[in-house]
């Protein structure tokens, strides 16, 4: 419930009470559980990043012992995603939003990220990239840029050209024509 709220009004505009009244509850059982408004924050964010670390079995199951098509599926998920977040990235939204660099909430998503990116690098490596942490760096700031150009520019705008900007940075490190 929390991380729907966070992500339709921004973590500064909702509180607690509106919190505590969608989940049927008060604010009092909503300390207690969580500590503080920032403990719920926190909570959120590492339920966002367990539901997208889920990406990598899935990739993993689809494409067994196969890093290349892998790597071809993490473009298509991420393209998926990127089309089904009409609010962008709750972790990258809450980078932004929290200017309090000690913000607790900045480990989680730094974790997170950090995670993601070296999981992204040894795909690279597996594949047979020959530079997997300058591909990963690519695709993940391509991945990112294309978030905040589909909210600043919508669905039409440099966006829509993720897979095509993806593909030819994969075909750039790896010496194979983009398809």
């Amino acid at each position: 419930m929390a991380c729907e709220l966070f992500r339709q009004h921004g973590i500064r505009g909702i509180g607690v009470d509106a919190i505590a009244e969608a989940a049927d509850t008060n604010k009092m059982t909503l300390y207690r559980h969580f500590g503080s408004k920032d403990d719920l924050i926190c909570e959120a964010l590492r339920h966002t990043s367990a539901k997208a670390a889920a990406m990598w079995d899935e990739l993993e199951a689809a494409h067994p012992g196969d890093a290349r098509a892998q790597l071809d599926g993490w473009v298509e998920v991420r393209s998926q995603c990127l089309c089904s977040e009409p609010f962008g990235c709750d972790l990258a939204n809450a980078a932004v939003e929290l200017k309090e660099p000690d913000h607790p909430a900045h480990a989680v998503i730094e974790n997170f990220k950090n995670l993601q990116q070296k999981k992204l690098a040894d795909l690279c490596r597996r594949a047979g990239v020959d530079e997997p942490d300058a591909l990963a760096d690519t695709l993940s700031m391509l991945l990112e840029g294309a978030r905040v150009s589909r909210l600043a520019t919508g669905s039409e705008g440099p966006s829509m050209r993720f897979v095509r900007a993806c593909e030819a940075a994969i075909s750039a490190f790896t010496g194979a024509r983009p398809v």
